[in-house]
């Protein structure tokens, strides 16, 4: 059996590829037909059967295997499925790149948010950015942790709003703009928010809306019920998913242990109430990490933009002292 080299490859496939190559791909493995995969993309059925073949001549592997309904991804196919995505989004990417500088935009930011630092700091900041550069396009995704770290590996963000991670990657640096800590919620007409003062002890004989197991308000939350004779309930539904979340806090009378980044938008409207109970548990800060040294203009500005937002100490992006 003849062995292959990586590098030759590369050179038909950048010699003889084409974008719409991994279209065909991606569709006929998602419609598993070659006739819903033309209608989908605007090709005929023997366009979409010749690509087909022409593919796996390039690749000289099979790429589907037909049967008496249409097709399916045989394994190789399967392996290369997610570079074709990728491909495809970093392809969508670029065209929004260069419409925005066609239509005399300033530039594009790819920016990754945390869900506290959306909530604690980008909801009110990002709005008033755009108020003062609208010609720069801001392209905002939520992820956390790994995914964050994993876009920064790939190339495929310019900055990160995040809490400080325990080692920047290789080439980064954090700047911290907003400080955070623990705190427990609930809903603004729970008899519990009247309270000046509360004991851990005064909150065992409630119902709890638990975020997932390895997140630091979950950690913190198991250690404090470690210290009381019984467990407290909790509500069958464990998410990080927001909307879930404060659905159930302000549906059911439930608290719950977040950061105050995640829930300051509800707290600041008056729906949600901070209960005071002891000490306060501070965390990492959350901030902005970026590329150290050149960096886009657009980019730049969007960082600066968000470190001056904080310390002016505008909109919900003010320190928690």
């Amino acid at each position: 059996m003849p062995q292959h080299s990586a590098s030759a490859l590369l050179n038909r496939l950048l010699a003889r590829g084409k974008f719409r190559h991994m279209q065909v791909l991606l569709q006929l493995a998602e419609l598993g037909s070659v006739q819903r995969t033309a209608d989908a993309i605007g090709m005929t059925q023997s366009s979409v059967t010749q690509t087909l073949a022409y593919m796996e001549q390039l690749l000289d592997v099979r790429l589907f295997e037909r049967h008496a309904r249409g097709v399916r991804p045989t394994s190789a196919c399967a392996d290369l499925l997610p570079v074709a995505r990728q491909l495809m989004m970093g392809v969508a990417d670029g065209a929004e790149i260069i419409v925005a500088r066609q239509n005399q935009g300033e530039g594009v930011v790819r920016m990754i948010g945390s869900a506290s630092a959306v909530n604690g700091l980008l909801l009110n900041a990002l709005p008033a950015f755009s108020e003062r550069h609208p010609g720069i396009q801001v392209h905002l995704l939520e992820a956390e942790g790994e995914d964050q770290l994993l876009a920064v590996a790939r190339g495929e963000v310019d900055l990160v709003a995040c809490r400080r991670p325990p080692v920047a990657p290789e080439g980064w640096e954090f700047h911290p703009v907003l400080e955070d800590r623990l705190v427990i919620v609930c809903r603004a007409d729970n008899a519990l928010a009247q309270a000046r003062r509360l004991r851990w002890e005064d909150l065992a004989g409630q119902t709890w809306a638990l975020l997932p197991a390895g997140l630091a308000a979950r950690t913190r939350f198991d250690e404090l019920c470690a210290q009381l004779p019984e467990p407290p309930r909790s509500h069958p539904v464990v998410t990080r998913a927001l909307p879930m979340l404060w659905t159930l806090v302000l549906s059911q009378d439930l608290l719950a242990l977040v950061p105050l980044n995640l829930a300051r938008p509800l707290i600041e409207r008056g729906e949600l109430k901070e209960l005071r109970l002891g000490t306060p548990v501070a965390m990492e800060p959350i901030g902005v990490l970026q590329p150290r040294g050149a960096q886009g203009d657009a980019a730049m500005k969007l960082s600066e933009f968000l470190q001056r937002f904080n310390a002016k100490g505008r909109g919900t992006a003010r320190p928690v002292r």
